[in-house]
């Protein structure tokens, strides 16, 4: 099992290309499910978890290939589909779920194995159920795999979340666009990844509106045509790299970056002190004078502060001055690498969901396991500005979610790297 080894080093200097939205492209793969003309999508992410789905798809009946190294991926589900996803599989990735509004929607029934992915948190599937189930699918839970059937189809109704699901409101979105009439979704999540979703979708001849609003509108068609589509920049690896030269010092653009994306964590980026500037490029971030100021953190849906941001924050907050609090409202078991950072010398307190950070002038490298994807990244920024070495354990987390680490932190001067077959 593979580790990454990183020594403190100063400050970073240079540029880091963010690469296409993990969470974008996974919910964007399964869209094509919904047509019998191919998909191709380009800005793809190179990724584990990118792979699995891949797997996932082609185990369904559906041609995968990837080209330009990885960054475009061409898909067709022209074929006689399997309405089977298979818990070998699904049980990777919680993304896999995602499969189950457009088999629905295209078949009339599907079988789905409830989904795996990170420990950190239940995630139910009743909320993916209860809204499948209002355009008329009949669901039912048996031996651990979700067995769901339509009568005639799936039709158009109107339906509010109980909570604003990601997941959730693209299996609706995506199941509702070959639905007979209209269907509403109130309470939808209003991410980014979203909006590329329907964008694509769109593309593809669907009729829908009111994307990144509460409100999601979508007219049923009797089918939907092949497109192109470019997946939309990751504001979580954005955000990430943003926070390397904020803990590091130094400054450091991010290609692609985009502040819409990220505009309530920018805002307490400049609330620590971290200035981010508007380029051609992107953005570009460096820290101002003296050490990063304390600053409260609350995790939110979108537009507020991502859950999946809330560990990298923690990282950078354990060397500001003053005293912090984080409180994670999204997920009830994410506070899982405090107990890594403390190892570090990090001062932290954990109750419940609410974490009290109280800076320190400077951590120290140690030994420490990556315990999720985003704990992972979080405890190499940590590394980047602690005293001696930090080696990171578990990384199979981290490749789930990110590109090339090594390579784009060591080209802005950052002493990284992996060691094959470690702890």
């Amino acid at each position: 099992m593979d580790s990454i080894l990183v020594k403190g080093n100063g400050p970073l200097n240079g540029a880091i290309p963010i690469a296409g939205a993990k969470n974008a492209c996974l919910a964007l793969m399964p869209a094509t499910l919904l047509s019998e003309e191919p998909l191709t999508l380009t800005n793809a992410p190179r990724l584990s978890d990118i792979r699995t789905m891949t797997s996932l798809l082609q185990s369904l009946g559906a041609e995968v290939s990837s080209l330009q190294d990885g960054k475009v991926i061409t898909m067709s589900s022209h074929g006689v589909l399997n309405p089977t996803a298979d818990y070998d599989i699904v049980r990777k990735m919680r993304a896999s779920n995602l499969v189950l509004g457009p088999l629905l929607a295209r078949l009339g029934h599907a079988v789905v194995s409830l989904p795996g992915g990170c420990a950190i948190g239940a995630r139910p599937m009743d909320i993916h159920i209860d809204a499948l189930a209002a355009l008329g699918a009949e669901i039912d839970l048996r031996d651990g795999y979700l067995h769901a059937k339509t009568q005639g189809g799936l039709t158009g109704a109107v339906h509010e979340m109980r909570f604003a699901s990601v997941g959730a409101t693209e299996n609706f979105v995506m199941a509702a666009t070959l639905a007979k009439g209209t269907s509403v979704l109130s309470n939808a999540a209003r991410e980014p990844e979203i909006v590329d979703l329907v964008h694509c979708l769109r593309r593809m001849g669907a009729e829908i509106e009111g994307e990144g609003t509460p409100t999601i509108t979508i007219q049923g068609v009797t089918a939907l045509r092949g497109a192109t589509h470019p997946v939309v920049t990751d504001r979580i690896e954005l955000g990430t790299y943003m926070l390397a030269p904020a803990i590091c010092g130094g400054e450091v653009e991010c290609l692609g970056g985009r502040i819409d994306l990220l505009a309530a964590f920018c805002e307490k980026l400049d609330a620590a002190g971290i200035s981010v500037t508007e380029t051609e490029r992107g953005l570009k971030v460096a820290r101002r004078n003296g050490r990063v100021r304390a600053v409260d953190v609350v995790t939110e849906p979108f537009p507020g502060f991502p859950t999946d941001l809330q560990a990298q924050m923690m990282a950078l907050l354990c060397t500001a001055e003053g005293t912090s609090v984080l409180e994670e409202r999204i997920f009830e078991n994410r506070f899982m690498h405090a107990p890594e950072l403390m190892r570090m010398g990090a001062r932290i307190e954990v109750h419940g969901g609410h974490a009290t950070v109280t800076g320190v002038e400077r951590l120290r490298g140690a030994p420490v396991m990556a315990t999720d994807l985003r704990a992972s990244v979080s405890l190499i920024l940590a590394g980047l500005a602690a005293e001696g070495e930090t080696v990171v354990s578990r990384v199979y987390h981290l490749d789930r979610g990110y590109e090339r680490v090594e390579e784009k932190l060591s080209a802005c001067g950052a002493k990284i790297e992996r060691i094959k077959g470690g702890a």
